[in-house]
Order: structure tokens, then sequence, then C-alpha cells
């Protein structure tokens, strides 16, 4: 039987852990904040994909680890499959969950009456704050990713959240 931790405490960690070192740590460094929350995600992500991966048998290519990550990693994570991937075939990768559930509880308010006029600066530091929050998952692929032999980058895109 598997150990599970409910959702909203791993809703308030993240949410603590960002809070923490946005505004008490690395308070006037928010580049620093980021690399660090994204460095603990990654030891996450590589813990995580070596317990996953434990019993099975290496991978012959990227491609394979991808499917890996998009199916049974996320199906851990998440309790859902990435809902879609795509690939140049030149090694870039984009996945996709349209219902994020790390984000569902964020959004950015763009009706006309409560401010779809504000200024772009207010718009900029709402969307700073909600990406904040995704270094730690970023770092999670990119360690667990790592793990399985591929260094790479990741990155989100927060256009249309909780996707």
């Amino acid at each position: 039987m598997g150990r599970e931790v409910s959702e909203s405490c791993i809703d308030s960690l993240l949410i603590e852990m960002v809070s923490t070192y946005c505004n008490r740590f690395y308070a006037n460094k928010p580049e620093l904040a980021a690399r660090r929350i994204e460095a603990i995600g990654y030891q996450v992500g590589h813990q995580l994909s070596e317990r996953y991966t434990m019993e099975r048998p290496r991978f012959s290519d990227h491609l394979e680890a991808i499917k890996f990550i998009c199916k049974d990693f996320w199906s851990e994570l998440f309790k859902k499959q990435i809902d879609n991937l795509k690939t140049n075939h030149r090694g870039t990768f984009v996945l996709q969950d349209n219902r994020f559930r790390w984000l569902t509880r964020m959004s950015i308010d763009q009706s006309p009456e409560n401010g779809a006029s504000e200024e772009p600066s207010i718009m900029a530091d709402e969307k700073a704050v909600e990406s904040m929050h995704l270094y730690f998952p970023c770092g999670i692929i990119r360690g667990a990713l790592s793990n399985l032999g591929i260094p790479c980058a990741v990155s989100a895109d927060i256009s249309n959240l909780p996707a």
C-alpha cells in the first residue's frame, strides 16, 4: 500500500515555500529565490524518478523517457496523465496539462469590472508571483529527466491559467 499525502498539505507546503523564499530569505533577489525553489524541485524530482524507475529497465531513448514522465511519473504526482505531448523531433518537447493541480486555485482576474484595464506593471507583478510557483514543478521535471540521463532545461508558460 502506497503512502499518500493530502493534496491540501502539498498545496500549503508549496505556497509557504514560495512565500518564504520570495518574501523572507531572498526578498530583494527574486532570481535567487527562483533558483533555490527550482533546486529544491530538482532534488525532489531526482529522488522520485529514482523511486519510480527502480524496478524498470533503463530507457533506450529520450522519447521513451519523456513518455514515462507524461504517463507514469505525472500520474504518480498529479493522479492524471499529461494532456498533450508535442515535439519538434530535434530534442524539444512540450508537455501540456490543461488543469495543472497546483495552479487550479490561482487565476488572474481579467474581467472589465475588476481591472482588465489595470496597469501593465500590476499585471506583470501578478504573473511574476504565479510564475514563482512554477519553478518547483519545473525543477521536479528537470530532476527526473536528469536522473533518467537526459540533461535539459525546463520552463513553464502560464498564458492560460491553470494550464
